[in-house]
């Protein structure tokens, strides 16, 4: 018989403690230098990050996890999925938002599970000698947390370049807890993705350029969240029904078809789930401010909402909400104004029942308008709905 190896006493402890505080996805590696980061400065050095001058700025304290804690020896890595059940249909009129974002805010969950994590280990590890040093990190820390979760063998860093977890899948949020105490450290594991490219086709701007490699300037949940402005013309139609966020890539991997359901505590709140995009239009700053209350939409503010919901009306919104667009043409921010034009005429011409009215709801903003910007908007979109009644009326 093969020779059995003792449980190590620390992993023990630490294994008990994350299943007190509602860890169970666990893996250990050692802090140090990260191997993946020459592989991040040329992504960065490509320009494949956009406008997310942050990831520029503290490059460098990427490289080496002690550059967050000197003291640490240890790297623990968690993974929470967010996996549930939920109906990934396009419905017309509504909106998706990715799945993470549909709950509770996982800053907030993580956080406090893994600060409850060091106060067992605090008591746990009492009397062993030097006290115990730590630092919690979760997503806000320059980290580069995928690659040090591949490291520790928490999972595979997959041709979407999400962390794939086997058992688990990818819709899971990580979270870090660096240590001043040496633990055993896991193994990694291999990439597992064979010759599937199932992700890469999935993704409707092509933001995935090849295997393992992210251009986020072209990626949903970049134009949709992380970008401030304008959302550029040629990729607003493959936006579709998305308002913050994006699943496709993650919702044709295999790994993610058999996965058990997620955290309770991360469960979807219904008003998240597929939200009617003509109110979402209509809300206030206060209504605003409740909607995205202890959730991940706090990322963005209330005018980057409403541009990306003016998007996806142009995309799936009904003929009945074209006048909630017309109204919003008179009193939304600027931003929003030059989408909303974009919307409108985008809406008529799938519905050309209703290019009439959508000609004179431009035509009246056009009228009012002082922003030089959202009048060219409207002037395009008003050419647009001229031409295609041009070659209607030529059409034999």
């Amino acid at each position: 018989m093969p020779q059995q190896t003792a449980p190590d006493p620390l992993m023990e402890v630490l294994r008990t403690a994350c299943a007190q505080v509602g860890l169970s996805v666990v893996a250990v590696t050692t802090a140090s230098s990260v191997p993946d980061h020459a592989l991040y400065l040329a992504w960065l050095a490509a320009g494949f990050a956009g406008e997310l001058s942050y990831l520029h700025r503290d490059a460098l304290a990427r490289q080496d996890v002690r550059s967050l804690l000197p003291e640490a020896k240890s790297v623990v890595t968690v993974a929470l999925s967010y996996h549930h059940p939920f109906d990934d249909a396009l419905h017309p009129g509504h909106g998706k938002v990715a799945r993470y974002a549909r709950g509770r805010d996982y800053h907030l969950v993580l956080k406090a599970r893994l600060q409850a994590l060091v106060d067992r280990l605090t008591t746990d590890l009492a009397g062993s000698g030097e006290p115990l040093l730590s630092r919690v990190c979760v997503d806000t820390a320059p980290l580069l947390e995928r690659s040090v979760a591949a490291a520790a063998g928490l999972g595979f860093i997959g041709k979407n370049t999400l962390l794939i977890t086997p058992g688990v899948g990818s819709y899971t949020v990580l979270g870090e807890l660096l240590l001043s105490t040496e633990l055993p450290t896991s193994q990694p594991l291999s990439p597992r993705c064979g010759d599937c490219r199932l992700c890469l086709d999935a993704c409707p701007t092509g933001a995935l350029t090849e295997p393992f490699q992210l251009d986020a300037r072209r990626c949903i949940s970049y134009l949709t969240i992380e970008n401030s402005g304008e959302i550029p013309q040629p990729l607003r139609a493959k936006l579709a029904d998305w308002i913050f966020g994006c699943d496709l890539c993650q919702s044709v991997c295999p790994y993610n078809v058999r996965a058990q359901p997620g955290d309770a505590e991360l469960l979807p709140k219904p008003a998240l789930c597929s939200p009617e995009l003509a109110q979402l239009l209509t809300i206030g700053a206060a209504q605003y401010r409740q909607l995205v209350k202890r959730t991940a939409l706090r990322r963005i503010n209330r005018t980057s909402l409403l541009r990306n919901v003016a998007v996806a009306l142009g995309n799936v919104g009904t003929p009945a909400q074209l006048p909630v667009l017309g109204t919003a043409l008179l009193r939304e921010p600027e931003l929003v104004r030059q989408h909303l034009a974009w919307a409108v005429a985008e809406l008529a011409l799938r519905h050309r029942e209703c290019v009439s009215l959508a000609t004179q709801l431009l035509g009246q903003a056009l009228a009012v308008e002082t922003e030089e910007s959202v009048e060219q908007a409207l002037r395009v979109a008003l050419g647009r709905l001229s031409q295609a009644d041009e070659v209607q009326a030529a059409a034999p």
